[in-house]
């Protein structure tokens, strides 16, 4: 297993590698924040992973969700997800939930951060709450257009985010993967007890002239 996770373990050493093993996350939502998040978390080390997603593979889906492919059409995320990890990754225990987010949090399973790669504010309000509940800090990330935002949620409040009559824009795939990545950075660092600045949210777009900005943004309690 060591040989596998090398890389990983150059950076932080085998101790905190093998830590991981015995971390339980759950990721809600396997579009595209969540295939993204599957392939860089999939494959680190962490022991057990859940997924959750109600939906099925749509055409319009596969440009900027990178577990998907022309013929998945149909067929549940969350399992082609779960798929796509154990092929990866013969080190991970990987169970796919196909349901809805309150399907969920009624088995009683608990785990040692939640990660939202959803794609609407009502449901990230109710990941807010059921985290709050189980005392769990939860990983929020968003895409819209060219611009995303992060922020490791600990004892702030999301109703900062109550937003209403909101029309999205498109999305770019590229930012999609960009969003998921600092998503995976934290959630990696967050797990193998490595400092983290919590509370604090990350928001990232293109100014008018093309250049790649980083506003920091502390939420309120």
């Amino acid at each position: 297993m060591m040989n596998y996770f090398h890389r990983q373990i150059q950076l932080w050493g085998e101790e905190k590698q093998a830590s991981l093993q015995h971390k339980k996350i759950v990721i809600i939502g396997c579009g595209g924040l969540g295939s993204s998040l599957a392939y860089a978390l999939g494959s680190s080390g962490i022991g057990e992973i859940h997924l959750v997603d109600f939906d099925t593979v749509s055409v319009h889906n596969i440009h900027r969700q990178i577990a998907f492919k022309v013929g998945d059409e149909g067929k549940f995320k969350a399992q082609i997800v779960k798929q796509s990890i154990e092929e990866r990754c013969p080190y991970v225990k990987v169970f796919a939930h196909v349901g809805r987010l309150e399907d969920f949090t009624c088995k009683g399973i608990g785990v040692d951060l939640i990660i939202d790669a959803t794609d609407n504010l009502p449901t990230r309000a109710l990941i807010d709450t059921y985290a709050k509940e189980v005392k769990t800090p939860w990983l929020y990330g968003s895409v819209e257009a060219f611009h995303g935002q992060v922020c490791l949620f600990e004892q702030s409040s999301f109703k900062a985010f109550a937003i209403s009559n909101k029309t999205p824009e498109g999305i770019a795939a590229p930012i999609v993967m960009h969003i998921a990545s600092l998503q995976a950075n934290l959630a990696l660092r967050y797990l193998v007890g490595l400092r983290v600045k919590k509370d604090l949210l990350y928001y990232l777009y293109f100014n008018d002239e093309g250049e790649l900005m980083t506003q920091k943004l502390n939420m309120p309690h």
